[in-house]
């Protein structure tokens, strides 16, 4: 029951929390305000019951995702009560290092929990909670980005979506054979956000690979391909996260956290068995998905490939082609545009979206925009409500899409709208 809490909208919590059998107390005022307070204190018990903190003695922080049932799915009380551990943590000379888990092998998080914030935005498209999911989230990947301790993130099983903004920016983020990542958004009308252009940017390929898993939302399972692009440091086997916790808890920390945790993943990491698949593909990958490339020009590209007479590249441009087909023509366009501008921005330290917090900066204002979007809700029913996956969008097609309404989702919000960090 509380699991449902965090996607429950208070109108809705009203119903559920009064007595249909007597009239609600004689002053109307008071009444919405006590539903309110009891419908976030409910929600404020779930986060802790979903997201666990402990400090253990010799200075190691845990922080436990425990919502196995919706894949570590991230809501809004969550988000806060992660980034209220770092805060303490942060100052807390007795903490030396932060390492995050899951408490199931099957997910470390599946990403943000869209289906409560698309049925509130259909219901009231002003509706204050998509300020507040995006600035908890985009200021919380801003403290891991820049979080001076050791920060550990176990990635084992599904990581996706927000689950890569919380391991992605951190400084050491071990992968496992079971380790599935993705950025699927384009498949429910939004956009690949989370900093993931920022990771693309650094990745090799000039932003092409970035662009080319945004644009695609095609899953990596290989961790070959992970460490290639840099969504991994580490491989660990899973059979072996057992004992590399156990050793972090029983590490004499000294002056220098970060050389005692960097000595002892080097004692458990290993090399992946396969070469990345991305990297023989990296050619093609470019001229399909270059910053130059616009998204109509990327599907000319993938077309021609897919005619090559070598079997792997056309089987990749089929492949690549069928996840561009899943994608919100306008959200495609609106991906291409963002990848491209942060991959040249990469390396320009005048440039603003050469650093992570600029880039989160920007993709607020997209994401305040984009979620308000018909395409956003009737992704989410196509894909996770009524899943019969035959999404309307609007507009239809790539040559239907108005370029300067792409565009206009960039423009500034306002001084006092903006992002502050």
């Amino acid at each position: 029951m509380r699991a449902l809490f965090s996607r429950i909208p208070i109108s809705t919590a009203t119903s559920l929390f009064s007595s249909p059998a007597k009239p609600l107390a004689p002053s109307p005022s008071l009444v919405p305000l006590r539903l309110v307070r009891r419908f976030a204190a409910m929600a404020a018990a779930a986060a802790e019951e979903f997201v666990k903190g402990r400090v253990f003695p010799n200075g190691v922080a845990v922080i436990t995702l425990d919502r196995p049932k919706a894949l570590n799915a991230m809501n809004l009380e969550m988000d806060l009560r992660y980034k209220a551990f770092l805060d303490d943590w942060e100052t807390n000379p007795n903490v030396k290092c932060v390492l995050v888990e899951s408490s199931s092998s099957r997910a470390f998080s599946a990403g943000m929990d869209i289906k409560g914030v698309a049925a509130e935005i259909q219901k009231d498209k002003s509706t204050s909670l998509v300020q507040k999911v995006f600035t908890a989230e985009y200021s919380l990947i801003c403290k891991i980005h820049e979080y001076a301790k050791p920060y550990l993130c176990l990635m084992d099983g599904v990581t996706m979506g927000f689950g890569i903004g919380l391991s992605g920016h951190g400084r050491y983020r071990i992968i496992t054979e079971r380790t599935l990542m993705a950025m699927p958004e384009n498949a429910i009308g939004l956009f690949p956000d989370v900093g993931f252009a920022y990771i693309g940017a650094k990745a090799p390929g000039g932003g092409a690979i970035g662009a080319y898993l945004g644009m695609t939302g095609k899953r990596i399972s290989s961790p070959a391909d992970a460490l290639f692009i840099g969504l991994g440091t580490h491989y660990v086997p899973s059979g072996d996260l057992g004992s590399l916790k156990e050793s972090l808890l029983s590490t004499n920390f000294t002056a220098d956290p970060h050389k005692d945790v960097e000595s002892l993943l080097t004692g458990y990491k290993k090399e992946p068995e396969s070469v990345p698949q991305l990297e023989k593909l990296l050619p093609v990958i470019i001229s399909s998905f270059g910053a130059d490339k616009s998204a109509a020009e990327s599907v000319e590209e993938l077309n021609k490939c897919s005619q090559s007479g070598d079997t792997e590249v056309a089987e990749w441009a089929n492949d690549a082609l069928a996840g561009l087909k899943k994608g919100a023509p306008f959200s495609l366009c609106l991906t291409q545009k963002h990848f491209s501008r942060v991959a040249s921005s990469h390396g320009n330290s005048e440039n603003h979206l050469s650093k992570l917090a600029g880039v989160m900066k920007l993709e607020y204002r997209i994401a305040l925009r984009s979620s308000v979007r018909d395409d956003f809700v009737e992704g989410v029913r196509a894909v996770l409500v009524d899943k019969d996956q035959n999404p309307k969008w609007n507009p239809a097609t790539l040559e239907d899409v108005n370029m300067d309404k792409v565009e206009s989702i960039f423009e500034p919000l306002g001084s006092d709208a903006e992002l502050n960090v």
